[in-house]
C-alpha cells in the first residue's frame, strides 16, 4: 500500500494540487463574500425594523438547521427549475450555496461581535451627532470586525473541509480528484490516504496560525 500511495502521489501531483487549489479557492470565495452577508444580516437583524429583522433571522434559522448537503442539492437542482433564468455554470452553483451558507453562520458571529461592544460607545457617538448608520459603520463594525477575525479564520477551516462535499457534483476539487484518480487505477484506498494527508496539513496549519492570531489579538487589548 505504501509503494501504491507514493506512485500516486507522484503520478498525480497535477491532479492534487490542481484539487487543493480549487478546494482553497472555492472555501476563500465562500467566506470573502460569506463575511459580507454575515455582516449585512447582523446589522439588520440588530435593527429596529422588524420585518427585515424576521426575515434575517428565518434566513439564518433555516441555513443553520438544515444539512448543508441539502442546501449543495437545493442551489444545483431544484433553483435553477423554479428559476430557469439563474441557471448557473456547477462551480458557481456550489460556490453560491457556500457563500450562503457560511453566510448564516458569520451572522451569528458579527451580531455577537457587535454585541459584544460597550453601548457606551455608541450613545458617545450618537451625542457627537452621528447619525446610526455612521455609528454602526464608522464606531461599532471596525471594533466588531477585529474582534470576530480569529471565527472568520476558522470558519475558512470549517469551510475548507465541508468543500469535499462539493465532490458530489465533479467540480475539481480534491475529493472530485480522488474519483478521477479511483477511476483510471482502480485503487480506493490510497488517493484517499493522500488527500487525508493534504487537508490535515492545510487545516492543522490553518488552526495553529489562528492560534497565533488570537493570543497577538488578546496581548494587543
Amino acid at each position: 500500500m505504501l509503494q501504491n500511495t507514493l506512485m500516486l502521489a507522484q503520478k498525480y501531483s497535477m491532479n492534487f494540487i490542481n484539487g487543493l487549489g480549487v478546494t482553497l479557492y472555492l472555501a476563500f470565495i465562500s467566506v470573502a463574500l460569506g463575511c459580507v452577508i454575515g455582516a449585512f444580516v447582523a446589522i439588520i437583524r440588530l435593527s429596529k425594523n422588524k420585518v427585515l429583522g424576521t426575515i434575517a433571522a428565518v434566513y439564518t434559522e433555516i441555513v443553520r438547521d438544515t444539512p448543508l448537503l441539502l442546501q449543495l442539492y437545493f442551489f444545483y437542482f431544484l433553483l435553477p427549475d423554479m428559476l430557469p433564468a439563474l441557471r448557473l455554470t456547477d462551480f458557481t452553483s456550489i460556490a453560491v450555496a457556500l457563500v450562503f451558507n457560511s453566510g448564516a453562520y458569520m451572522a451569528e458571529v458579527f451580531r455577537s461581535g457587535i454585541q459584544s461592544i460597550d453601548r457606551g460607545q455608541t450613545e458617545a457617538a450618537r451625542s457627537l451627532g452621528l447619525s446610526s448608520s455612521q455609528t454602526m459603520m464608522r464606531i461599532i463594525l471596525p471594533q466588531a470586525l477585529r474582534n470576530v477575525l480569529p471565527a472568520m479564520c476558522n470558519e475558512f477551516v470549517t469551510v475548507t473541509k465541508e468543500t469535499s462535499l462539493a465532490s458530489t457534483f465533479f467540480i475539481g476539487d480534491l475529493m472530485t480528484q480522488h474519483s478521477i484518480i479511483k477511476g483510471k487505477t482502480y485503487l480506493v484506498i490510497e488517493p484517499l490516504i493522500i488527500i487525508g494527508i493534504i487537508y490535515f496539513v492545510i487545516t492543522f496549519t490553518m488552526s495553529k496560525l489562528i492560534a497565533i492570531l488570537e493570543r497577538k489579538l488578546s496581548t494587543d487589548e
